[in-house]
């Protein structure tokens, strides 16, 4: 089963998706897709470090998401990727439009054909003004279009706000 679950900076996103990775009962294996570069974005890594079981194993891949989701999936495996917007961040910092779409090709392409349980979490950024400055106008069309490829091939797909779930598509949690 393939899950996407949305929502705005500290809405509980990471936590529904870490409690329906527990919920599985499979064997849950943490994708982190961050880079911590500084000093707020390491604390943001160890408050996530500090919630995830310390049985779940830990998968840093900050740019080959499709290739670690491959070689990891299986039907006794619980994938959770968090999250899919730092992921999109790596790689539009790149500077290369080939390689950025490469990888979300990628991604897209494989996702039919893996086994097992994959979630995902990611931010959702499309619900306010249009930003200022033509990156951050990218970014966002950039996650807009892969929320919406992702989400036709989900199973579920749930937004969550406040730490409350939305169920936009498939079975009610």
């Amino acid at each position: 089963m393939l899950q996407l679950i949305l929502g705005g900076a500290r809405s509980g996103k990471s936590r529904l998706a870490e409690k329906l990775a527990t919920d599985s009962a499979l064997a849950v294996t943490y994708i982190a897709t961050s880079q911590p570069l500084d000093g707020e974005m390491n604390d943001r890594v160890a408050h996530h470090r500090a919630r995830r079981p310390a049985e779940w194993v830990l998968i840093e891949e900050p740019l080959e998401l499709a290739r670690v989701l491959r070689e990891n999936a299986s039907v006794t495996q619980c994938l959770l990727v968090d999250c899919l917007t730092l992921w999109l961040t790596n790689l539009l910092m790149l500077d290369d439009a080939e390689r950025l779409a490469a990888e979300r090709d990628a991604l897209l392409d494989c996702l039919a054909s893996l086994p097992g349980e994959i979630i995902f979490v990611s931010n959702e950024t499309g619900m306010g003004v249009v930003p200022l400055g033509e990156l951050t106008r990218r970014y966002v069309d950039e996650a807009g279009w892969l929320h919406q490829a992702l989400a036709e091939r989900c199973q579920r797909v749930v937004l969550t706000v406040a730490g409350l779930p939305l169920t936009l598509k498939g079975s009610a949690l």
